[in-house]
């Protein structure tokens, strides 16, 4: 795993976030059933791993672009950076008090695998943690399985769906984790 420097971002640093590939493919996505009892009110919820026949590209759901008018509005925007680039950021958003939300989480292609989302994930719990934060919370689609797994891997729990959250019209899987 490399090392990466995790700062806030500066204005100077817009320009390469939004220039950044925020792409992605997968071989797997989480499938959601919906099964109604006939006899009653009930509906069941199933999310399901699948594995697909051949990889998929993922269009990121959130306009790249929209950062440089965005990120005054985000609690904080933090960068992972390698000797002098940014290589990948989070943003984060504090819709209530005690609960911080991560909104975007973007890697360079080059750096996927290497710890730069983990060095952000990281330094995202701290920072949430430092301003009284109790839990956090991540959003992405329910097709990017890379995401599921990190977030799984660094102890968020699902916990709960929407559908046609983002302009893709793509479910939004939310997990979350206590700070």
């Amino acid at each position: 795993m490399a090392a990466f420097q995790v700062r806030p971002a500066s204005p100077a640093d817009l320009p390469h976030l939004m220039g950044l590939d925020h792409s992605s493919s997968t071989d797997r996505v989480w499938q959601l059933e919906l099964h109604r009892e006939p006899r009653g009110p009930a509906i069941t919820t199933t999310f399901r791993e699948v594995r697909l026949p051949r990889p998929v590209s993922l269009v990121y759901p959130n306009d790249p672009f929209s950062l440089a008018d965005e990120w005054v509005r985000k609690a904080v925007v933090l960068v992972a950076a390698d000797e002098k680039d940014p290589i990948g950021y989070l943003a984060i958003i504090e819709p209530r008090p005690s609960t911080a939300w991560i909104t975007d989480m973007v890697v360079a292609p080059r750096w996927r695998r290497h710890g730069a989302a983990s060095s952000l994930l990281v330094s995202a719990h701290d920072w949430a943690a430092d301003r009284g934060n109790r839990r956090i919370f991540l959003e992405t689609q329910s097709k990017n399985q890379a995401a599921i797994a990190l977030a799984q891997k660094n102890g968020y729990e699902f916990c709960g769906y929407n559908e046609n959250y983002y302009s893709t019209k793509d479910i939004a899987l939310f997990f979350a984790r206590s700070l």
